[in-house]
């Protein structure tokens, strides 16, 4: 419940600024992907701003998603590594404890030794 209220206060303040945003700037704009004829360019396409501005920000996030991923290879590598290592250690136990039929004894609680008696100092 606390994490839907918690959701509640974060998403529908930025929803709200998304809205604002968005109707603040609905007018169009010419995106060109020709750098060398910006009065003809060969492909150009007329969007409202807050649109491209979206486009960019979600494919930095997904650049950014694919960058971190990459980054993080070294660890997922070293994960597998070691879940495959510690897959043949238990199957290593496993076929030690069937050789040896090893039949686990109940711990015993050692016997006390008997008190020491010192002798009192002589004068």
């Amino acid at each position: 419940m606390l994490r839907k209220i918690v959701t509640a206060i974060i998403v529908v303040p930025v929803a709200i600024v998304i809205v604002a945003f968005a109707v603040a700037n609905r007018e169009a704009v010419t995106v060109s992907f020709d750098p060398f004829s910006s009065t003809a360019p060969a492909y150009a396409a007329t969007l409202p701003l807050f649109a491209v501005l979206f486009a960019v920000l979600i494919l930095g996030v997904i650049i950014g998603g694919i960058a971190a991923w990459f980054g993080q290879g070294k660890w997922r590598r070293d994960a597998r590594r070691l879940a495959s290592e510690v897959r043949s250690l238990h199957q290593e136990v496993a076929a030690l404890n069937a050789r040896q039929s090893y039949q686990p004894s109940p711990l015993h609680a050692p016997e006390p030794s008997p008190p020491v008696a010192i002798a009192p100092p002589v004068p």
